[in-house]
C-alpha cells in the first residue's frame, strides 16, 4: 500500500521534480519505507511506499517497464498477479512484485487490462510512445484517486492533501458539494468538497491525451449479474461458503506480519475462521476493549481467538483516550467526514502492536441485509396503499407524527409521505440524509439546490434496467455499497488507517463474492435473524454466542464528551463556521441548543459533522466561491 501522485505538464512550465516532491513529503505516512520522484518526458511520477509484497528494492516504484515505454505508480495489492503472470510468461520480469505485473498486463492487453485484476487499486500509467496517461481504480472503490484538470497541466494523487501541497491550486469550496456534504455527510464521486477537484469513480478508468483531453469509461457494472433463482438454499449456501474462504485466502498473500481485526461481530469472526482454516501458522488476531464495561466488547472477540487459537492482542483503552486523541484525528483527515475516528484509533493501536496488514470484516451488512435500513425499506415499500391519498392529508398526518415523536426518523417518514411514488429511487435517498430541508433551508443563507433525488439515483449509481431487474435486497445492497460504503467507510478506513501506514483488506469485497451474493434471491437473504444466509453459510464455524449477540459496535459517550469535555472545542469550531456567509449564525446556534437541551431532531452527530468540517477548511485554508 502506498501514496501515488504525478503531474503531466503540457506546456513544460514547472519544474516537475521539485513539485512532485513536495506533494510526495505531505503522503508519506502512506509511504515511509521508500519514497521517490521520477521525470519521464513532460510526465513526473512520484511514489511513497509501503513494502508489503516482495521487499527487495528492484520493485521500488515509479517503475519502467522493461522496453522503456511505460512508467507507473501504483497504489493497492492485485491478489491474482501470481496467475496473471503466468499468462504474461512472455515477459522478461525481473521482480516478484505485482507493481510489475500490471505495466506487463498493460502492455499486453492496454486499456482493458483492469477487467483482468481481481483487487484493490489506484494507479496512473504513461504511454511515452502514445503520449497518453491512463488511469484506474479499483471496482468496489476501496483505494482513493484524485485528479485536477488544467488548461495547462493534469495533477493526480491518492490524496486531497498532495494536490493542495503543489499550490498550483487556491482551494475553494464547491457549493453544490457543501450541500451535498451537509445532506449526506459526504460528498459523492466524481466530485469533491473542493471546487475543480474530482475523484475517479470505482470501476472507472480515465484516459487522458497530449492535448488535454480526457476520456472516461465504466469497466465493471455489479448489476450485470445473472440472478439464480433455480439453486436450492443448501447450494447457495455452499457457494457462499467456498467463495468467501476463496476471498479471505486471497487476502493473506504478503511479506510482512499479517493479521485481522477482530471486533467479535459475524463478520471479522468469519473472516478469522476463515484464516486460520487455510493457514499453517497461528493467526494474529486484535481487538480494541474498553476498561468501562459498558463500552466494551472484548469477550466476545476472546470467544473467537479462544476456538480458533489466535495470537490474540487485547489494548485496553479508557473512553478519554479517545477523546484524547480527538484533535491528532481531525488532523488525519483528508477529506471531511462525518465519521473516522474510531478507524484512526485502532489502527494506531494495531501498528503500535507491529501489524502492517489488517483483514477487515468491513462490507458484510451491505451484503447481507445487516443494517436496519434493509428492513425499514421493505417495510416502506409495503406502504403503497397510502400513495392514493390526497398529499393534503398525508401532510397533515406527517405534522401531526412529528409533533408527536419529535426525532429524525420522524422527520424523515414526513418527508417520504411527500413522495409520489415509494420506488427505491425515490425512497433511498431521503432515508440517508443526515439534516432534512427543514433544517437546511434554514441554515443556508444561499438559495439551496433541490434535492434532485431521482437524477442523484441515476448519475451516482449508473442505475439501469439491469439494476432494476435485481432481487430488491440486491438492489438495496447496491445502493450501500455505492454510496454510505464507498464515501464514507471505505473513505474513511484508507484516510484512516494510511495515517499510521496500515494497510486493510476487505475479503467481503471481492468482487466475484459481490457478484455471486447480488445474484441470490431476496427469500434465501431476508434477514429474520442477523445476516440469516451468510451466519447458514458459515454453520458451525462461528460460536453461536456471535451469532445471537446485540449488534454494538463503537458505542462511545459523545454526547456526553460535547456537552462537558469537548464543549468549547465545539462551541469555538461553531463559532468559525458562523462566520462564514453561507451559513444563517442564529439557526446553527438554534441547532446547538436544541442539542444541548436534548432534543433528538438534533443528535451529537448532527453538531459534530458539522464541526468537522470548519476544522478541515480551517486546517486547509479552504475559501467558499
Amino acid at each position: 500500500m502506498c501514496g501515488i501522485n504525478g503531474i503531466w505538464d503540457y506546456e513544460n512550465k514547472f519544474d516537475g521534480q521539485t513539485l512532485v516532491a513536495k506533494m510526495n513529503q505531505s503522503l508519506i505516512h502512506r509511504g515511509p519505507d521508500f519514497q521517490e520522484v521520477k521525470p519521464f518526458d513532460e510526465v513526473t511520477f512520484g511514489h511513497t511506499r509501503l513494502a508489503i509484497i516482495d521487499l527487495d528494492s528492484r520493485s521500488n516504484q515509479p517503475m519502467t517497464s522493461a522496453d522503456g515505454n511505460l512508467i507507473l505508480t501504483y497504489n493497492g495489492e492485485i491478489y491474482n498477479y501470481q496467475e496473471l503472470k503466468n499468462k504474461l510468461a512472455g515477459y522478461p520480469f525481473k521482480t516478484n512484485s505485482d507493481t510489475e505485473v500490471i505495466l506487463a498486463a498493460y502492455q499486453k492487453w492496454g486499456h482493458k487490462c483492469v477487467e483482468h485484476f481481481n483487487g484493490m487499486f489506484a494507479f496512473a500509467v504513461f504511454d511515452k510512445q502514445n503520449k497518453e496517461l491512463y488511469l484506474a481504480r479499483d471496482r468496489m472503490g476501496i483505494k482513493p484517486l484524485y485528479f485536477l484538470y488544467h488548461n495547462d497541466f493534469f495533477l493526480f494523487s491518492s490524496e486531497i492533501r498532495s494536490l493542495l501541497a503543489s499550490k498550483l491550486i487556491k482551494p475553494k469550496v464547491r457549493y453544490e458539494s457543501f450541500i451535498e456534504y451537509l445532506r449526506y455527510q459526504t460528498v459523492y464521486s466524481p466530485h469533491t468538497i473542493l471546487q475543480d477537484v474530482m475523484m475517479l469513480e470505482s470501476a472507472h478508468y480515465l484516459v487522458v491525451n497530449e492535448d488535454g483531453e480526457a476520456f472516461k469509461t465504466r469497466y465493471w457494472h455489479p448489476e450485470d449479474v445473472i440472478v439464480q433463482p433455480h439453486l436450492k438454499y443448501n447450494q447457495i449456501t455452499e457457494k457462499i461458503k467456498n467463495a468467501f474462504f476463496d476471498s479471505v485466502n486471497k487476502r493473506m498473500i504478503a511479506d510482512v506480519p499479517t493479521g485481522a481485526f477482530l471486533s467479535g461481530g459475524i463478520d471479522s469472526s468469519a473472516v478469522v475462521a476463515a484464516m486460520a482454516l487455510q493457514s499453517d501458522k497461528q493467526i494474529n488476531t486484535f481487538s480494541v476493549g474498553f476498561k468501562e464495561d459498558e463500552f466494551d466488547e472484548s469477550h466476545y472477540a476472546q470467544l473467537v481467538a479462544k476456538k480458533y487459537n489466535t495470537n490474540h492482542q487485547t489494548v485496553l483503552l479508557q473512553a478519554d483516550d479517545f477523546l484524547n486523541k480527538i484533535p491528532e484525528a481531525l488532523r488525519a483527515i483528508d477529506h471531511p467526514t462525518g465519521d473516522g475516528i474510531n478507524t484512526y484509533i485502532v489502527s494506531e493501536a494495531t501498528k503500535n502492536a507491529g501489524l502492517t496488514v489488517a483483514l477487515s470484516g468491513l462490507g458484510g451488512d451491505e451484503l447481507f441485509a445487516g443494517y436496519p435500513l434493509f428492513k425499514q425499506l421493505i417495510h416502506v415499500k409495503e406502504k403503497k396503499w397510502l400513495l392514493p391519498f390526497p398529499k393534503i392529508i398525508k401532510k397533515a398526518f406527517a405534522q401531526v407524527y412529528i409533533n408527536k415523536h419529535k426525532t429524525v426518523t420522524a422527520e424523515k417518514q414526513m418527508e417520504l409521505l411527500k413522495l409520489n411514488y415509494f420506488d427505491l429511487p425515490d425512497v433511498y435517498p431521503y432515508m440517508r440524509l443526515m439534516l432534512t430541508d427543514n433544517h437546511l433551508l434554514k441554515l443556508i443563507n444561499r438559495k439551496v439546490p433541490q434535492n434532485n433525488y431521482f437524477e442523484w439515483f441515476h448519475d451516482l449509481v449508473g442505475y439501469d434496467a439491469k439494476a432494476f431487474e435485481l432481487p430488491f435486497i440486491s438492489r438495496v445492497s447496491l445502493l450501500e455499497m455505492l454510496t454510505y460504503m464507498q464515501h464514507t467507510l471505505l473513505r474513511d478506513t484508507d484516510q484512516m488507517s494510511m495515517a499510521h501506514a496500515i494497510e486493510v483488506r476487505v475479503p467481503f469485497l471481492d468482487h466475484q463474492f459481490v457478484e455471486l451474493v447480488l445474484s441470490v434471491k431476496d427469500e434465501y437473504k431476508y434477514p429474520y435473524t442477523p445476516k440469516k444466509l451468510f451466519t447458514d453459510s458459515m454453520g458451525d464455524l462461528l460460536p453461536n454466542e456471535i451469532i445471537d449477540r446485540p449488534k454494538m459496535g463503537f458505542v462511545l459517550p459523545w454526547e456526553s464528551w460535547m456537552k462537558n469535555e469537548l464543549r468549547s472545542f465545539v462551541e469555538n469550531q461553531l463559532k468559525s463556521l458562523k462566520t462564514r456567509s453561507v451559513i444563517n449564525a442564529d439557526y446553527l446556534d438554534k441547532m446547538w441548543q436544541m442539542f444541548l437541551k436534548g432534543d433528538k431532531r438534533i443528535t451529537w452527530s448532527r453538531i459534530w459533522y458539522l464541526v468537522v468540517l470548519e476544522n478541515w477548511l480551517t486546517t486547509h485554508n479552504v475559501e467558499f466561491k
